[in-house]
């Protein structure tokens, strides 16, 4: 992964599984692209997909080390505001559709997870 490549999360997890697998293959994959040393770059949350980024996610640790590594991470405000999970993230920034739209558009990839 590079720094201009885009992440897109539109579900709690990867894939369209049972929860329990969305959420076990979301933290194998954000593990191995934290350690692959990952430095810059953007994740976009929205719908489902913020849920990730909230109190309670089981790959808060690897989002937050991604975090560490200057991954820039946009969580939709519509989103968290219709979840009533606004005052429950836990990394990122809280933006808007421009900023995912902006995200994408500046990237050389965009790759829907």
């Amino acid at each position: 992964m590079d720094s201009e490549t885009v992440l897109v999360f539109t579900a709690n997890g990867m894939g369209t599984a049972e929860t329990e697998l969305r959420l076990k293959l979301a933290k194998i994959f954000l593990g191995l692209i934290s350690s692959s040393g990952m430095n810059g770059g953007k994740i976009c949350f929205y719908t489902d997909g913020v849920k990730l980024a909230c109190e309670g996610s089981p790959v808060l640790e690897e989002l937050s080390a991604l975090q560490r590594s200057s991954v820039e991470m946009i969580l939709c405000k519509t989103c968290l505001d219709y979840f009533g999970l606004a005052a429950k993230v836990k990394v990122g920034v809280v933006g808007g559709m421009p900023d995912i739209i902006e995200a994408m558009n500046s990237a050389r990839k965009v790759i829907h997870l």
